[in-house]
């Protein structure tokens, strides 16, 4: 099947007529007649019943319209995108998270991202760790944000971001509320809220509990409806310090601080890089993710460093991977200082 004989019969179909529908597509009636009975043969049946002055659809041409319409209107949207991408008026992103990250933390850097390349199209996707991996590789997403993660494939680059610890979010009224402190004792003998999912949950289950389950209440895969919960006084919430949280709710440490991760930023090694990809490694790579606010904007120097990166790395319209050897941030783990809060 041929687009052409779809937009051939498109044409009679709206005008019941040959001569104006082969004008309408610029062709001969002859070409078009042949078009048409091509499709016909094709699709194993008539599909314009046409006698005289009378021309109509048979009723597999009624049968068949609407999805043709559908396959044209399909093919001219997938011609424009192709237009754009190549007249760089689309950049597309594709971003994957692993459930305990907020999204909350990539969208200042998609801001940041869409001063230096014009026309950015930002898709974010959620899953495990293994999932991201898997959806990387095969060149679904085009980076993903994870948390600690073992036995990365050798065709995954990473990146360390920043380290941040874990803290028990609750209720001002729950009986914990007035510690300054949670130890492993008090969260043995309370009920937590359960994160469906949760990348750190085998961490907590081996620090906390080792010999025994939590005692786990209610659950869902929203960290939204666990705040809820949890500002209900139903139980404790265990989540990352960088996580939006309710107004209504309180944070508490943990005794010793046990309980943190690294977030890291994965993309595929050997890649060509689009330009949006290119500016998104390299403006989490050069963030402060140490100051107070992790999720603020970007420091105008980082930003002019980026956009000179940016400029340095171009060739023939596209960018190529970031080496590690570039040395964009420090080696060494940038920790979230305590009693970050978010409000916005």
């Amino acid at each position: 099947m041929e687009l052409h004989q779809v937009r051939y019969f498109l044409a009679v179909a709206s005008t019941l007529n040959f001569t104006r529908a082969a004008e309408q597509c610029n062709v001969t009636q002859p070409a078009l007649t042949k078009g048409i009975q091509k499709l016909e043969e094709e699709l194993g049946g008539q599909l314009i019943y046409r006698e005289r002055q009378l021309t109509q659809l048979t009723d597999l041409g009624k049968e068949v319209l609407p999805m043709l319409e559908h396959t044209l209107a399909s093919a001219e949207r997938a011609r424009r995108r192709a237009m754009e991408f190549r007249r760089k008026e689309v950049a597309p992103l594709k971003i994957g998270l692993v459930p305990s990250i907020s999204a909350l933390l990539v969208l200042d850097l998609i801001a940041e991202i869409a001063k230096l390349v014009p026309g950015l199209n930002v898709e974010l996707r959620e899953g495990s760790t293994e999932k991201l991996i898997d959806l990387l590789l095969e060149g679904k997403i085009n980076a993903a944000m994870v948390g600690d993660v073992q036995d990365i494939p050798p065709r995954i680059d990473e990146w360390l971001l920043f380290e941040e610890r874990y803290v028990a979010v609750l209720a001002p009224t729950h009986p914990l509320a007035s510690r300054t402190s949670i130890g492993i004792d008090d969260l043995r003998e309370t009920v937590l809220l359960e994160r469906v999912g949760c990348d750190v949950a085998p961490k907590i289950q081996r620090l906390y509990f080792p010999e025994e389950r939590p005692h786990l209440g209610h659950c869902s895969g929203h960290d939204l409806h666990l705040q809820y919960m949890a500002a209900a006084g139903f139980g404790v919430m265990l989540a990352p310090e960088h996580m939006p949280r309710l107004p209504t709710l309180k944070t508490i440490p943990l005794e010793g601080d046990p309980i943190s991760r690294q977030v890291r930023l994965l993309a595929v090694q050997g890649r060509r890089y689009s330009p949006a990809l290119d500016a998104f490694v390299k403006v989490a790579r050069l963030r402060d993710w140490s100051i107070e606010m992790p999720y603020r904007d970007m420091p105008n120097s980082a930003l002019s460093e980026t956009a000179s990166v940016l400029q340095g790395t171009q060739e023939d319209g596209e960018l190529f991977s970031a080496k590690r050897s570039e040395g964009l941030i420090p080696t060494s783990p940038l920790r979230l200082p305590s009693g970050i809060t978010q409000s916005r």
